[in-house]
This record gives C-alpha cells, sequence and structure tokens, in this order.
C-alpha cells in the first residue's frame, strides 16, 4: 500500500481555441477536434497520456462509447501502431467507470462506482500504484479541476474557435498555476501541451 501522495492524477481532453470539446451539435459534435486528433502530432500525444498510468477513471458515457471503438482497433493490423497501443492498454488496464445508472460493468477489468469523483480519487491514491488517467471524459476532469485534485493536463488544442458547445474551464473553477512541461506544434496548427500543476 502507498500513501495517498503517491499517484497522480491525469487528465487529457481535446479543446478548441475557445475551450469547448464539443461543437454546438452536442457530445457528438466532435468536427473541430477528431481532425486533428489523427494527426501525428495527436496521436504522439495520445501515446504519451498512458505512460506511468496503471488506472484509467471514466465516466459513464466514455465508458461506454469507448467500448464500442476502440477494442477493435487493439488487435486491428490496418491500425495506427499508436492507435493500437492505446487500444491495447485501455483494455488491459484496471478502469473505474463513475455512473449512477449502470448495473452491470461494461468492460473487462472495470469497476463500477456511485460516488463522488473526489472520494474515489482519494480511495484509489490510497491503495494502489501508478498514475490515475481521466482520459477525455470532461464532466470527471472538471470535477476533479473544481476540487484541485489533477496533477497533470493533457491538452490537445485544435486551431479552430466554434462558437457553442461545452467548456472545460467554468467560471468559478479555484484560482491555480500550472507549468507547461512539453508542447508540441502540428503542421495543422494542432498544439499538443502538458502542464503540471505548481503547487
Amino acid at each position: 500500500m502507498t500513501d495517498s501522495t503517491s499517484r497522480r492524477v491525469t487528465a487529457n481532453l481535446a479543446l478548441t481555441l475557445d475551450g469547448r470539446y464539443n461543437g454546438p451539435g452536442g457530445p457528438g459534435d466532435l468536427g473541430a477536434i477528431v481532425p486533428y486528433a489523427v494527426t501525428d502530432v495527436g496521436r504522439d500525444h495520445l501515446s504519451r497520456i498512458t505512460d506511468g498510468a496503471t488506472t484509467a477513471l471514466l465516466g459513464r458515457r466514455n465508458a461506454e462509447g469507448f467500448l464500442g471503438y476502440w477494442p477493435p482497433v487493439a488487435n486491428d493490423e490496418n491500425a495506427d501502431l499508436r492507435d493500437r497501443g492505446y487500444a491495447k492498454w485501455l483494455v488491459d488496464v484496471e478502469k473505474v467507470v463513475l455512473s449512477t445508472t449502470l448495473t452491470e460493468a461494461p468492460w473487462e477489468r472495470t469497476r463500477l462506482v456511485n460516488a463522488p469523483v473526489a472520494d474515489v480519487v482519494a480511495e484509489l491514491k490510497a491503495t494502489g500504484a501508478g498514475d490515475i488517467l481521466v482520459n477525455s471524459s470532461p464532466s470527471v476532469i472538471k470535477a476533479l479541476l473544481a476540487a484541485d485534485l489533477v496533477d497533470r493536463l493533457f491538452l490537445l488544442v485544435c486551431p479552430e474557435i466554434v462558437g457553442a458547445g461545452q467548456r472545460l474551464f467554468d467560471d468559478g473553477l479555484p484560482a491555480s498555476r500550472w507549468s507547461l512541461t512539453r508542447s508540441e506544434t502540428g503542421e495543422r496548427g494542432e498544439v499538443a501541451a502538458v502542464y503540471d500543476r505548481a503547487r
């Protein structure tokens, strides 16, 4: 058992220039995100987010969406090797899914939890080792930012302004300072950035 400060909480999300993770069409409107996520910079960024991560913490919507997409990619010989690597990690890793409605785990190696995310993170930090990655689950990331529990942010910033849609950084978050630890710019203007919480 490790102490409660040895595990980092990391979070990954792609955003438009105006800070949105979807467009005006709702959660499925990713037209300003997907073209940049499949660039070399976007795929290299995806490869890095799992380094050191031993637990995936997901919201219900993302867990169900990922289940429909990623498992077949792990064994698809025609898929990009970086996509295959991420898919294999996701299939094999311990997954904790936050849900108030699911009664059966949608994946193998998955545990369902109906509890406040801050409590779940406290329990994970106290009982395991390695990073806890919240991957593309904005509702979970928002709750953790509000509680100042995110230690590292992986952001893919896409060079488009969509003008409407849901934002990651809502008004009312506690003030915090971050250090840029890595940045890479792609040919289409996308920026893959890693920020660490300065504490």
